[in-house]
């Protein structure tokens, strides 16, 4: 596995697309982006972006971190193909953002009530952040139509 570190700039389109059905694979089926176009424009809107791949020795994309500036703190989303999940993948992401970082903010589905595209249930990562050194922001809530996160943040 190989992990490449670049800008949003620097992201083909042939990786944006593999990030799109990574993230509509991962998330809860109510976080899919049906177009393309609208991915697009979440991303758009994001300030200051960096991007780490992690790419298969066939070329796929199996994980993807990407951080951007929002309301002046540094936030996240790390999202990881199923396949190669509790392999020790996402804490080599986790390391390496927060060699760079000194301060990392995020929304955690903190429950295991949503359903992934593929009808399996959504498993909260949230006690994976807690072993990486998160701390959980418990009086900060996203309650939206779509989703019930709680923050989670790190600093150095």
């Amino acid at each position: 596995m190989e992990f490449i570190k670049m800008t949003a700039t620097a992201l083909s389109e042939n990786h944006r697309k593999e990030i799109l059905i990574l993230w509509n694979n991962e998330y809860p089926e109510k976080l899919n982006y049906l177009n393309p176009a609208d991915f697009e424009s979440y991303l758009k809107n994001l300030q200051d972006q960096n991007h780490i791949l992690m790419i298969d020795e066939k070329g796929k994309v199996r994980g993807w971190y990407f951080d951007f500036i929002r309301e002046n703190e540094k936030w996240f989303v790390i999202i990881l193909d199923s396949k190669f999940q509790g392999k020790g993948y996402g804490k080599s992401i986790v390391n390496l953002a927060q060699e760079k970082e000194t301060e990392l903010n995020a929304w955690v589905i903190d429950h295991n009530k949503d359903k992934k595209k593929n009808g399996e249930a959504y498993v909260s990562p949230l006690n994976f952040y807690l072993k990486n050194g998160f701390i959980v922001l418990a009086k900060n809530r996203l309650e939206l139509e779509n989703i019930s996160a709680v923050k989670i943040k790190w600093t150095k």
